[in-house]
């Protein structure tokens, strides 16, 4: 049975991600801080009939990260990777003039550190799967400037440069940077509260991820209602 290791998943895109491969028939390694939200994210995957293991904890801590691998190696290897966990740096989003430095440095270590992090953990098993695939969670933000979006955006862009780069280093694997699109989460709410614009629940995009992993693309930069026809 193919292993998934999903980061951020007790809720929104990570919980609806878990659900949409659970479905597919994957065995699932699950992260996420808040251990009591995650179980709940298990649980219903494992509605599914496949093996699930939550395992809590902070992205950005190297011994959560090694015990993340442990437990995918447990279920027999790691086939693929999703780094979703993401911080924003400031909630509400702020401007650039106002973004606290230590928020934009927590932002980046975990979007980028942590995320470079696990897969330098993971490889061995991502190379022995025969089939290893890296899915890193991005951001239109990575490409297009918005207000107020600046160091969220950096990071989400050093972390688009960062799978780039180990798209040439291992070919064998298949590494793909995913913007998502809007999507209803509580990270939005978080960044934008207050902004009551309708945007599609993020179980509408689990079906373009899942069309990447059937189809098996060219490793690059993808954007998830694009692969189903949706405008983003």
């Amino acid at each position: 049975m193919a292993v998934a290791m999903i980061t951020g998943a007790s809720k929104g895109l990570g919980r609806a991600l878990a659900a949409g491969l659970a479905r597919e028939g994957w065995d699932l390694v699950l992260d996420a801080r808040d251990a009591s939200v995650l179980r709940e994210s298990a649980r219903e995957a494992r509605v599914h009939g496949t093996r699930v293991v939550a395992v809590p904890g902070d992205v950005t801590d190297g011994w959560h990260r090694a015990a993340l691998v442990a437990a995918a190696r447990e279920l027999g290897g790691l086939d693929l990777l999703v780094s979703n966990a993401s911080a924003l740096g400031a909630e509400p989003l702020v401007r650039l003039h106002g973004l606290p430095l230590e928020g934009l440095r927590a932002a980046l270590e975990t979007n980028v550190v942590a995320a470079l992090g696990l897969v330098q953990e993971a490889l061995p098993l991502l190379r022995a799967s025969g089939g290893g695939t890296v899915i890193a969670v991005s951001s239109d933000a990575a490409a297009e400037a918005y207000e107020t979006w600046g160091g969220y955006g950096a990071s989400k862009a050093a972390l688009d440069r960062l799978m780039a780069v180990l798209a040439v280093e291992e070919p064998d694997l298949r590494v793909w940077a995913v913007d998502p699109g809007d999507m209803a989460t509580d990270l939005y709410r978080a960044a934008v509260p207050g902004d009551e614009e309708p945007r599609p629940a993020p179980e509408t995009v689990v079906p373009g991820f899942l069309r990447l992993l059937a189809d098996r693309p060219a490793s690059g930069r993808y954007a998830a209602p694009a692969l189903l026809g949706v405008e983003a």
